[in-house]
């Protein structure tokens, strides 16, 4: 029989091309960016049925589609739910960006976000630990305004 479904060898496609492309973020996208930007403070909204709180904040609630209007201002720090490391180089992950990913659940939000550890070895890191938001000292109003999470004080027990 011969189908590709007895077939071993993965078909690989190696591509050089970049596409560089724009899209616009919409009002509360833009108004949690700019607030990076303009002010170091993470802002989250609440859905008024649910109470969830959406980092980054979201038009309407995920859950009841409901618009929410109502914002709130995070302090930056919170908890590793989850974390991981990379081993390697590419265009989508510089050298100069940290190595360590975690889903960090920032302190009054419903769902953890993804993003970088630093200033920690990885050894150090367990779920639990208290980290908070260090902010680039030139913000452009994108996500890595915030450079990475570092652990808190007493957050190594």
């Amino acid at each position: 029989m011969n189908d590709w479904r007895t077939k071993t060898i993965p078909l690989i496609h190696h591509s050089k091309i970049k596409v560089p492309y724009t899209w616009a973020v919409g009002e509360t996208g833009s108004k949690f960016l700019r607030t990076l930007r303009d002010e170091k403070k993470i802002l989250a909204n609440k859905c008024p049925k649910t109470g969830k709180v959406f980092v980054p904040p979201k038009l309407n609630s995920p859950t009841t589609l409901e618009p929410i209007t109502e914002f709130l201002t995070l302090d930056g720090t919170g908890k590793v739910m989850a974390f991981t490391q990379r081993h390697y180089e590419s265009a989508a992950a510089p050298k100069d960006l940290p190595r360590i990913y975690a889903l960090v659940l920032l302190d009054g939000a419903t769902q953890a976000i993804p993003h970088f550890l630093g200033e920690v070895d990885f050894s150090q890191i367990h779920v639990g630990m208290r980290v908070k938001a260090v902010f680039r000292e030139e913000r452009t109003g994108h996500i890595l305004d915030i450079m990475y999470f570092k652990p808190t004080e007493g957050s190594a027990s």
